[in-house]
């Protein structure tokens, strides 16, 4: 606790963090304030404080998956979640602000880990997307997206947040019928399938998980729509086809930093001259960083999360002109936080799928990431590009009124099928289409 004692000092003002160590002494930090919740964190052998001293961040998850931590008084997203609001990234807390040798290390290894050549790409998606398909079936939508949604006003729901940013998506592309899409990061399928249902347009989406692309291939045959919507194992480095739209959600984060450029380059060669492109990635509200400890090794090994800055600096060579960028500030935590339920609600079958270990692993991934969003300096950006000004509307007044138009026809067709979630979607009616929009 000599060294541990400091740290928490520093981090711990609002509300109060017990400290039980392992022979039944204990120190309280912070003070008992109105609003802020009184925690206990119990460490569970005489090594656990020097363990989480040397790196606070991978030290705390993996001594949360070893049993070596427990949390009383509230569960692990109740304390990163004080201990986040205790530092936001508004006051520059402690907690984002590594010493300079800590910096200096971070530095070295992320500019090292996030490369992603070819071989290295396909390794780190399979290290995560590769995993028991069973389990995503146990905390995500129907439309099994593993990425942001939309809660916009009135929605209330994870099903209707992923519809949402859904159609969302669609309306900033101004898709047509008879538009080819390609879909960088198709995931298991479903923004394509949806996609094509809403507006008639055939998409082709390319992964580099074989484990996706044997599902979203499967799920296109039973929809009844692979003859429109089709997909493959292609690196988007290999692509040669041109196409009118290109979409890519959650795909960036994985591109590696060396490659923004290579990889805007690309875009705009295969984007047709009147094309649009939106692509939605995690983004920093602050200057370039590092991926921390935790998320490199057990999570998303090779992933970045880029900032503004730098990917505007990658698009600019291009000839790619950014029409639209939307911030969506906290759009992810309530999805986060919805997994994060979803996945307590299952966890006998997600321990009987993997082992108890891997189910703390989980929870403590999907509690930083929310409380992130929350608290410190992740975001979502949303970036359309162009090769040509006029591919648009002047002004973005058709989003919204697209937008509307596809959630109000998705609901009413949903209606009909008596499916109070929403979540059975229907098939493209050419002659329902609006003429909002452009393209």
């Amino acid at each position: 606790m000599l060294i541990l004692g400091p740290v928490l000092k520093r981090l711990i003002r609002h509300g109060t963090l017990t400290v039980i160590e392992a022979d039944g002494r204990s120190r309280v930090f912070g003070t008992k304030e109105q609003g802020w919740p009184d925690l206990t964190l119990r460490l569970m052998d005489k090594k656990v404080p020097g363990f989480l001293a040397r790196n606070p961040s991978l030290g705390l998850g993996e001594a949360f998956m070893d049993d070596r931590v427990r949390i009383e008084g509230g569960d692990i997203m109740d304390f990163i979640s004080f201990v986040r609001a205790n530092n936001p990234w508004e006051r520059a807390g402690d907690i984002d602000n590594p010493g300079p040798l800590r910096k200096l290390w971070l530095n070295i290894v992320g500019r090292v880990d996030r490369v992603n050549a070819r071989a290295a790409s396909r390794r780190n998606v399979a290290h995560h997307y590769d995993l028991d398909d069973r389990l995503y079936d146990l905390f995500l939508d129907p439309l099994r997206q593993y990425s942001c949604a939309y809660w916009a006003d009135g929605v209330t729901t994870l099903e209707e947040a992923q519809h949402a940013k859904v159609e969302h998506i669609a309306a900033k592309l101004a898709l047509r019928p008879g538009h080819r899409v390609l879909d960088i990061g198709c995931g298991w399928g479903g923004l394509a399938i949806q996609l094509h249902k809403l507006t008639g347009a055939s998409v082709h989406g390319i992964t580099l998980s074989k484990e996706q692309l044997a599902y979203a291939k499967g799920w296109a045959a039973r929809e009844g729509v692979d003859g429109q919507v089709t997909f493959s194992l292609t690196d988007y480095r290999d692509v040669t086809d041109h196409y009118d739209r290109i979409v890519s959600v959650g795909m960036f984060e994985h591109v590696g930093v060396p490659n923004f450029g290579a990889y805007f380059q690309k875009c705009h060669d295969i984007l047709a001259e009147d094309g649009v492109m939106l692509m939605h990635t995690i983004g920093r509200v602050g200057p370039p960083s590092v991926t921390d400890d935790f998320t490199r090794k057990y999570i998303f090994p090779g992933g970045y999360i880029p900032a503004m800055s730098e990917t505007v600096a990658a698009i600019e060579p291009n000839r790619l002109m950014v029409t639209d960028v939307e911030v969506l500030r906290r759009h992810y935590a309530p999805t986060l936080r919805a997994w994060y339920e979803r996945c307590v609600a299952n966890k006998d079958k997600i321990e009987a799928l993997f082992d108890a270990r891997f189910y703390r692993m989980w929870l403590f991934y999907l509690s930083g990431a929310a409380t992130a969003f929350e608290h410190a300096d992740m975001v979502n950006f949303q970036f359309q590009l162009v090769r040509h000004r006029d591919s648009l509307p002047l002004t973005r007044d058709y989003i919204g009124t697209e937008e509307a138009s596809l959630r109000a026809r998705r609901l009413a067709a949903a209606g009909a099928d008596n499916d109070a979630d929403g979540t059975k979607v229907f098939q493209f009616d050419a002659n329902s289409r609006t003429s909002a929009g452009a393209g």
